[in-house]
């Protein structure tokens, strides 16, 4: 790639920048996706068991997308046959989206950098400075697994390093005494000491999704959460486990599942012994994990790249009505990571409704025709009224 060769660089090649290329595709905008590995790669590191939380379903033709589409016209349940799709799977259908529509995508080009000068801005890749006169950053939000400063972080594994919870599961020695207490020694005395095959830090979607396939696969599972979240509901699926998640949990339970959820633990750190590990909270409780503790502890998300380049209102960036930054001109947002009104954009039904915004906003200050964006208005795939993003409870 040329230096300054583009109008508008859109940097990762998920659904947000898939997305967003093909909204772009119908203007005649000079763009290119930049992507460090592949399309789809955060899919491609899901474990095997994992799939999408929001069901795909064929609804085109009545005027409803499916939940799990980045254009118009496509559906990934009719393209893959399944309600909910593996990593894998999705990721199937972002690269046939980008085939069909020939985004231009180029691949193993790492942007380390951004910075804005005069003439636009300048991205310091590891193959040398690309300039754009704009920016979409659309790189994700599970790009860096993250500990959350839990001491001897190293001794766990996090999700995003598991290909396979069957797989996993053969990591944990015989569970003979797992799932009951003992006493056991700290040098300051006799503790109580929760025993499992193996301990998941966090109880969000991941963290319940890595305790469902373990027990299934035969082991006991101690899940530690600081809050609890199993406990809780809301009408936002991003605050609390989807409906999928919570249903699943609940049918597990019922069944007799070997996993415990324990609220209100926050884990401190972790420690290596001779009989495998001990996991323990702030509070002074243990869990002994045969096998080395999951981390399903987050993510940090790929803004922490740019973060200068945005204010911040609290976790979530400042952005203007277009999702264009606050603090920096020409640098738009899109993915998981775009908020308005303290509501995150985190699934892939909310975050699409703002591709046709970007790519519209971009091509009028490139001065080009952008009627044929209109074709996302009526088939209401355009959120613009976002006076609707409170967090209002629905009525029943």
């Amino acid at each position: 790639m040329n230096d300054d060769s583009l109008e508008v660089a859109i940097v990762g090649a998920g659904p947000a920048g898939v997305g967003t290329a093909v909204a772009l595709e119908r203007l005649d905008v000079d763009y290119a996706v930049l992507e460090r590995d592949r399309i789809g790669s955060s899919f491609r590191s899901w474990p095997d068991e994992m799939r999408l939380l929001t069901p795909s379903f064929p609804a085109n033709a009545f005027g409803v997308r499916d939940l799990n589409a980045i254009t118009i016209d496509t559906s990934p349940a009719l393209a893959l046959d399944c309600e909910h799709p593996t990593g894998e799977q999705y990721t199937e259908y972002l690269e046939a989206v980008a085939d069909f529509h020939e985004v231009s995508v180029e691949t193993g080009v790492d942007v380390e950098s951004v910075a804005r000068d005069e003439n636009g801005f300048v991205l310091e890749t590891d193959g040398g400075p690309i300039r754009a006169r704009y920016v979409v950053w659309a790189a994700g939000q599970y790009q860096y697994p993250s500990s959350d400063g839990i001491e001897g972080a190293t001794h766990g594994v996090h999700v995003a390093n598991v290909d396979s919870w069957t797989e996993y599961a053969t990591r944990a020695p015989s569970p003979e005494s797992a799932g009951t207490n003992r006493i056991a020694a700290d040098g300051a005395g006799a503790v109580a000491e929760t025993v499992s095959d193996v301990a998941v830090v966090g109880g969000a979607e991941s963290g319940i999704d890595a305790a469902l396939g373990l027990a299934e696969a035969g082991r006991t599972v101690t899940v530690l959460d600081d809050e609890g979240t199993w406990q809780f509901r809301s009408p936002d699926p991003s605050e609390v486990l989807s409906p999928r998640t919570n249903e699943r949990l609940e049918a597990a339970l019922e069944d007799g599942a070997p996993i415990e959820l324990v609220a209100d633990a926050r884990v401190a750190g972790i420690e290596r012994d001779e009989d495998g590990y001990v996991v323990t909270t702030t509070d002074g409780a243990r869990v002994r994990s045969r096998a080395p503790p999951v981390l399903a502890t987050g993510f940090e998300g790929s803004l922490a790249v740019v973060d200068e380049l945005f204010a911040f209102d609290g976790e979530f960036p400042e952005l203007t009505d277009r999702d264009e930054s606050t603090e920096t001109r020409g640098l738009f947002l899109a993915g998981p990571q775009v908020a308005h009104n303290g509501q995150q954009f985190c699934f892939i039904y909310k975050f699409r409704q703002r591709f046709a915004v970007v790519a519209e906003e971009l091509g009028e200050r490139l001065g080009v025709d952008t009627t044929p964006l209109e074709a996302y208005r009526e088939k209401r795939m355009v959120l613009e009224d976002l006076e609707c993003c409170e967090p209002d409870y629905c009525d029943c």
